[in-house]
Order: structure tokens, then C-alpha cells, then sequence
């Protein structure tokens, strides 16, 4: 019990870089499988609008990260701040700006 203990509290210690390595595969199939879902498998648009890199070039991170969050009040865009945490949703928004990161 110790030990998990310990490791919970190492982990909070990682850097953010850490973190997102270790989650990145994760966040990786939030993206695919449930902002595709409405955005379109390959997020050309859907129900929601294209989240391609192309649409979102002159989109500031913080920006998108606070949409994800927040959601869009008289849209389908629900509010992900339940599930995500800040550093997830902005972690979310350089990706779709840049998937190769």
C-alpha cells in the first residue's frame, strides 16, 4: 500500500512534459474516438466543425483549450472540464494544431 502511495505521489512530481508523454496515447484516442465522433473520424468535420490543423492555424492554444473545457453554450460542443484537466484540454489544442508533436 506503501508503495502505491509513493508512486501516486512520484507521479504528481513528473514534469509536464512527463505527463504528457505518458499520456499523450490516451488524449491520442479522446481526440479519435470522441471529438471524432462529432467532429468526423478525421476531424474534416461532422456535426461539430473541422478540427483540422489547416481551420485551426490562427487559433491560440488557450483559446481552443478553453472551448474543450467550457464547451459552446447553444451548441452540440459539450463542456469537458469534468473529464479533463486544464493541462489535458491544452494539450488537446496543440495537437489538433500540430499532430506530429
Amino acid at each position: 500500500m506503501r508503495s502505491l502511495l509513493a508512486l501516486a505521489i512520484l507521479g504528481l512530481a513528473l514534469p509536464a512534459a512527463a505527463m504528457e508523454a505518458t499520456d499523450a496515447a490516451r488524449l491520442e484516442r479522446l481526440v479519435a474516438q470522441d471529438c471524432g465522433s462529432c467532429h468526423g473520424l478525421t476531424l474534416k468535420g461532422g456535426l461539430g466543425s473541422p478540427l483540422t490543423p489547416e481551420v485551426l492555424a490562427d487559433a491560440e492554444p488557450e483559446g481552443l483549450a478553453s472551448i474543450i473545457l467550457d464547451g459552446v453554450p447553444g451548441t452540440a460542443m459539450p463542456p469537458w472540464r469534468p473529464l479533463l484537466t486544464e493541462e489535458e484540454a491544452l494539450w488537446i489544442a496543440r495537437y489538433l494544431k500540430d499532430p506530429s508533436q
